[in-house]
């Protein structure tokens, strides 16, 4: 296929999962707002006036930002495991993979959704915070740049876990037990200079704790790890779980007898 039609199979592609999510958009968008909507409630209103400030923040503004991100790794994961899978359940990846479309355009495609789904419950979830707090913007680009890695980072993720995955069961066993600690333990409700010396360095062995905190540096100006340390290590971390993605495909693991 010459670059024009890869390009026309790589949109469709992802055009279709848009299409996917957003039709069913009353489980997909709608389930996160309401949550978020409590964590704002409980986590903000009612005990961040007793937490008081936070790294020179009041609670509320603290952890809008790692709300916001806890939502979009969620997604961009859950969005493209249970699409892969299901297309996979279904039996019609097997006519992508046959077909003259290169596996670089399949994964694109596939993790294009998954971003697509993350940015827009990125935006909902800002909108509903706006509501409880007023939101600081310290730097458009970064916030952009952490958003846009992190989702693409997820969602091939999601990939990998819909490749490996055999029953539907199996698409939630990372996200109950590896990406929820990791997340809840990612610096999103609490600082990490809070923590003695010891587990601030064991945290820092959690990746989410990079994507957090680059995320809350594009809002407010701070953070407990260097912003362009976590960026490095998201573009690392996406070249390799690209190439492992492209192995995968590449020889049908998970999909060929």
């Amino acid at each position: 296929m010459d670059s024009g039609s890869n390009f026309t199979a790589l949109t469709t592609l992802w055009i279709k999962e848009c299409t996917r999510f957003l039709r069913i958009w009353i489980q997909t968008l709608v389930p996160p707002a309401i949550t978020m909507t409590l964590y704002f409630v409980i986590f903000g209103s009612l005990i961040g006036e007793r937490i008081g400030q936070m790294g020179g923040f009041t609670y509320m503004e603290f952890i809008v930002p790692g709300l916001i991100m806890m939502a979009i790794i969620t997604n961009s994961y859950a969005n493209v495991s249970s699409s892969f899978f299901s297309a996979k359940f279904q039996r019609n990846v097997e006519e992508l993979l046959v077909s003259p479309v290169p596996t670089w355009a399949i994964i694109l495609g596939f993790v294009g959704g998954g971003v697509a789904r993350a940015s827009l419950i990125g935006i909902i979830v800002t909108a509903v915070s706006l509501f409880f707090v007023d939101v600081n913007i310290h730097s458009v680009a970064i916030i952009v740049v952490t958003l846009l890695l992190t989702s693409i980072l997820f969602a091939t993720a999601g990939l990998i876990n819909g490749i490996f995955a055999k029953t539907f069961d199996d698409i939630s066993v990372v996200p109950t037990f590896v990406l929820t600690p990791l997340t809840y333990l990612g610096g999103v409700f609490y600082s990490l200079t809070l923590l003695p010396e010891f587990w601030q360095w064991v945290s820092k062995a959690n990746p989410i704790v990079y994507m957090v905190n680059g995320f809350r540096y594009g809002f407010l100006g701070v953070s407990d790890v260097n912003v362009f340390v976590s960026l490095g290590l998201l573009v690392v971390f996406n070249l390799v779980l690209f190439s492992l993605a492209y192995v995968l495909l590449q020889r049908g693991t998970g999909i060929r007898s």
